[in-house]
């Protein structure tokens, strides 16, 4: 990627909810595609909702100028009356909106049609049929007022997965979509010596992510001795509690850790026999290229659209109840160390290889350019 600068001069706007931690993997796809931008030539701008933790988490943009636009009303709506000034002022040369269903939707399409100017959308899974069922009412609101008016405006809707571009499809009546995937971090090193145990889950508390499905699982699993469940994640409080009564049923060798970032999320990763995923619903995990870059191997369900994994012999698959989570836990925790190995150098090859932020840096260089230069040409 040397020399390959092809948004050298170019200003792009990266638009979402949050620009915290409050955002999970999407606010981990925005830092990554800020990031990428940058290697490509282009200065990358971030807006979003202000929120609890933005203050704090912004610096995981540095050197990009994050903008934070305050909230009036109800959090789940969004509206933040100063963020589509907000872009207008920032001159951009296009403008890339992550995630949908709040008012980030209707400032980005208000500000491709005033500018005319490139706009892409991402929705990072969240017109997956589990989400699309669940508040339907507000989501039918948001589609009438909004939505779709957004996905005709675009420039291009983006999808994660052939599956999401299905979804999406769908949903906005288009079939002129662009597949790419989130790009992984980069690799870590190999270190030698049998890891300890330990399964491990990352990210969001919330039931999609089927967590107490997943504690009734491991409970019921054949486990070696010294097998350990290690549930690191935030959410909503209620969730959080579920999540808890569900660990004190079992027998002391399963812990809620509380959310991990920086150091401590890296440790776990690189100190995991496993991370799994038992999800309902997901655009592209990336928490599963984390752990693939850390030489984790995965247990994951169908939903995380990443059949790469399952192909490559990097993850093994389970199933939403709780018996075939325990099946899945007991073939991984009765792998010999050959056989983890393989595993471990597969994820790390699917990591360095078509996941690598290199391979899809280059994709989306490809496409703001094209689109920059004809609406340039226009």
């Amino acid at each position: 990627m040397t020399g390959y600068r092809p948004l050298e001069g170019r200003r792009i706007g990266l638009l979402t909810a949050s620009a915290s931690r409050q955002g999970g993997g999407v606010f981990e796809a925005v830092v990554a595609q800020a990031a990428l931008i940058r290697s490509l030539g282009g200065e990358a701008l971030v807006f979003a909702l202000e929120d609890e933790d933005s203050a704090r988490d912004k610096q995981r943009f540095d050197p990009a100028p994050v903008a934070l636009a305050k909230v009036k009303g109800p959090r789940q709506i969004g509206f933040a009356p100063k963020l589509l000034p907000s872009l207008i002022a920032a001159e951009l040369d296009c403008l890339h909106l992550h995630g949908i269903w709040m008012y980030p939707s209707r400032a980005g399409s208000l500000w491709a049609k005033q500018t005319g100017l490139p706009y892409f959308i991402s929705p990072h899974g969240m017109l997956d049929p589990w989400i699309t069922a669940r508040g339907r009412w507000k989501k039918a609101l948001a589609r009438a007022g909004y939505e779709r008016a957004g996905w005709a405006q675009a420039t291009a809707l983006h999808a994660l997965t052939a599956r999401e571009a299905g979804d999406i499809a769908r949903e906005a009546g288009r079939q002129d979509l662009l597949v790419i995937p989130n790009a992984g971090p980069e690799v870590q090193a190999i270190r030698g010596g049998a890891r300890a145990n330990d399964v491990i889950y990352i990210g969001r508390v919330h039931p999609k992510k089927n967590l107490v499905a997943l504690v009734e699982g491991w409970m019921l699993a054949k486990r070696p001795k010294g097998a350990r469940l290690r549930i690191a994640g935030w959410g909503a409080e209620q969730d959080v509690a579920d999540l808890r009564s569900a660990i004190a049923a079992v027998d002391g060798s399963a812990e809620f850790l509380g959310p991990a970032y920086g150091e401590a999320k890296q440790t776990l990763l690189n100190s995991a026999r496993f991370m799994i995923l038992p999800t309902h619903s997901e655009g592209l995990p990336m928490a599963v290229l984390e752990a693939w870059a850390a030489a984790t191997p995965v247990v994951m369900t169908a939903e995380c659209n990443l059949p790469e994994g399952f192909a490559a012999g990097a993850a093994l698959e389970c199933g939403y109840e709780h018996a075939a989570i325990a099946s899945a836990l007991e073939q991984a925790l009765s792998m010999d160390e050959t056989g983890w190995q393989l595993m471990s150098k597969a994820g790390q090859a699917l990591a360095t290889g078509p996941f690598s932020s290199a391979t899809i840096a280059a994709r989306w260089g490809e496409a703001y350019a094209k689109a920059i230069g004809e609406g340039a040409a226009q």
